[in-house]
């Protein structure tokens, strides 16, 4: 029986690979990767020899019928990104949602994620929050800044190392420099950072000392 696996993979630590998403990539017909060079060396490693194609956020939606089609003629297909579970702030959503629409069997494994490690080291309140993911590059980005300036749950944002600092000195601009939040960088890696502090000390930090690595933010919700 056909069926679209979602399979996550380590944002950085390989142990973090599972057991269920190497049998799942082995005995899969097609894997859909975002970069075949990056997925190239982790199924290498897992000694895993499907098959790939591409499948990025350039391509899919020109590639999402002739995947549907496979799928109904009884294939198994897995989706992987380069790094953690796809369709969160990666390709994923499109396809999902082809499937959905005709009737085609979907099974998201569970494995690695930025920001669920992020959150839970920020020490901030963890019970309700809300994911922004990356925020828009220009149009839209003071808008929902404004929006957010009211928001009382933690918020979670994916951010690129060259635009971290112009992200604090926002978050200090739009939500005050006393504001608690935690940046996380290279999570599950040898040299994972975990700094907590207010915006303002936050920003300090990083203006002495550039950012590299993938980083995840969290911010405190407003106090009510």
């Amino acid at each position: 029986m056909s069926k679209l696996y979602i399979v996550p993979t380590p944002i950085g630590n390989l142990e973090d690979m599972t057991f269920r998403a190497i049998r799942v990539l082995q005995e899969a017909d097609l894997i859909l990767a975002e970069d075949t060079r990056t997925s190239g060396k982790l199924l290498k490693h897992f000694d895993i020899s499907t098959p790939m194609h591409s499948h990025h956020m350039h391509n899919e939606h020109k590639t999402v019928e002739q995947i549907i089609a496979r799928l109904q003629s009884g294939q198994t297909i897995a989706l992987i990104s380069d790094a953690g579970t796809p369709a969160i702030s990666d390709p994923g959503f499109l396809l999902t949602r082809a499937c959905v629409a005709q009737g085609i069997a979907v099974e998201c494994l569970p494995g690695a994620t930025a920001f669920v490690p992020a959150l839970v080291n920020s020490g901030l309140p963890n019970d309700r929050f809300v994911f922004e993911g990356f925020l828009p590059e220009k149009k839209g980005r003071q808008t929902r800044y404004l929006a957010l300036a009211e928001e009382t749950r933690t918020m979670i944002f994916y951010v690129s190392p060259h635009k971290l600092i112009k992200t604090l000195a926002e978050v200090v601009q739009y939500f005050g420099p006393d504001r608690p939040l935690c940046v996380s960088r290279e999570l599950s890696k040898l040299h994972e950072e975990n700094l907590r502090g207010t915006a303002q000390e936050v920003l300090q930090h990083f203006e002495a000392k550039p950012p590299k690595g993938e980083i995840v933010m969290c911010v405190a919700g407003k106090k009510v």
